[in-house]
């Protein structure tokens, strides 16, 4: 199951994220975006867990966690939808 975890505080870094999912089963992948130009936090990001129970109790459980002084949103991924607008790479 994908995640989505939003808030995240900017200085967070992707083994602290996958860490932190660890508690609650197995982690494919933990990935914080970054702006292209900076390379800094965007304060998202998303993490993978191939077993959808272990990835609904950690949903549950990190949900409105405070992380640093921030609240973090953690929810099941969506499929990104077509916006029609072209993305810029």
């Amino acid at each position: 199951m994908n995640i989505f975890v939003g808030s995240l505080p900017f200085r967070v870094e992707e083994a602290e994220l996958r860490e932190l999912f660890e508690e609650y089963g197995e982690v494919s992948s933990a990935k914080i975006i970054t702006d292209k130009f900076s390379g800094r936090s965007r304060g998202f990001g998303f993490v993978e867990m191939p077993d959808d129970e272990e990835a609904k109790k950690a949903i549950e459980a990190l949900n409105e966690k405070e992380m640093d002084g921030r609240t973090i949103v953690v929810n099941q991924a969506e499929d990104r939808k077509d916006t029609g607008r072209k993305r810029r790479y």
